[in-house]
Protein backbone atom coordinates (compact mmCIF):
# COMPACT_ATOMS: atom_id res chain seq x y z
CA UNK A 1 0.00 0.00 0.00
CA UNK A 2 1.07 3.54 -0.44
CA UNK A 3 2.58 5.73 2.09
CA UNK A 4 0.60 8.34 2.85
CA UNK A 5 1.51 11.55 3.75
CA UNK A 6 -0.82 13.12 6.76
CA UNK A 7 -2.86 16.03 5.27
CA UNK A 8 -1.82 18.11 8.10
CA UNK A 9 1.98 18.35 6.56
CA UNK A 10 0.91 18.13 2.78
CA UNK A 11 2.66 20.87 1.20
CA UNK A 12 0.98 19.78 -2.70
CA UNK A 13 -1.61 21.95 -3.53
CA UNK A 14 -3.86 19.28 -4.88
CA UNK A 15 -3.33 14.67 -5.19
CA UNK A 16 -3.58 12.37 -7.91
CA UNK A 17 -7.05 10.14 -7.48
CA UNK A 18 -5.58 6.91 -5.81
CA UNK A 19 -3.85 9.32 -2.88
CA UNK A 20 -7.11 11.37 -2.30
CA UNK A 21 -8.98 7.96 -2.25
CA UNK A 22 -7.06 6.42 0.21
CA UNK A 23 -7.29 9.84 2.77
CA UNK A 24 -10.87 9.33 2.10
CA UNK A 25 -11.44 5.65 2.76
CA UNK A 26 -12.60 5.09 -0.72
CA UNK A 27 -12.05 3.29 -4.11
CA UNK A 28 -9.86 5.38 -6.76
CA UNK A 29 -12.97 4.73 -9.43
CA UNK A 30 -15.70 6.37 -6.80
CA UNK A 31 -13.76 9.62 -6.91
CA UNK A 32 -13.82 9.30 -10.70
CA UNK A 33 -17.74 8.65 -10.73
CA UNK A 34 -17.88 12.20 -8.31
CA UNK A 35 -15.79 13.80 -10.88
CA UNK A 36 -18.05 12.29 -13.72
CA UNK A 37 -21.60 13.66 -12.06
CA UNK A 38 -20.27 16.25 -10.40
CA UNK A 39 -21.99 15.20 -7.20
CA UNK A 40 -19.22 14.43 -4.38
CA UNK A 41 -18.73 16.00 -1.52
CA UNK A 42 -15.62 18.06 -3.30
CA UNK A 43 -14.58 18.95 -6.75
CA UNK A 44 -11.61 17.43 -8.62
CA UNK A 45 -9.24 20.12 -10.46
CA UNK A 46 -8.00 19.14 -14.17
CA UNK A 47 -4.60 19.57 -14.71
CA UNK A 48 -3.45 18.36 -18.48
CA UNK A 49 -6.39 16.03 -18.48
CA UNK A 50 -6.08 14.28 -15.45
CA UNK A 51 -8.14 14.82 -12.31
CA UNK A 52 -6.20 16.48 -9.09
CA UNK A 53 -8.19 16.47 -5.74
CA UNK A 54 -7.64 20.10 -3.73
CA UNK A 55 -5.67 18.88 -0.30
CA UNK A 56 -7.83 22.42 1.51
CA UNK A 57 -11.07 20.48 0.04
CA UNK A 58 -9.76 16.85 1.49
CA UNK A 59 -9.08 18.51 4.76
CA UNK A 60 -12.31 20.03 4.94
CA UNK A 61 -14.24 17.31 3.87
CA UNK A 62 -12.17 15.08 6.59
CA UNK A 63 -12.96 18.21 9.53
CA UNK A 64 -9.33 18.53 9.23
CA UNK A 65 -7.83 22.02 10.28
CA UNK A 66 -7.19 24.26 6.90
Amino acid sequence: SMKLQPLETEARAALPTPEAAAHLSRAPQTLRLWACREDGPLRPLRIHGRLAWPVSELRRVLGLPA
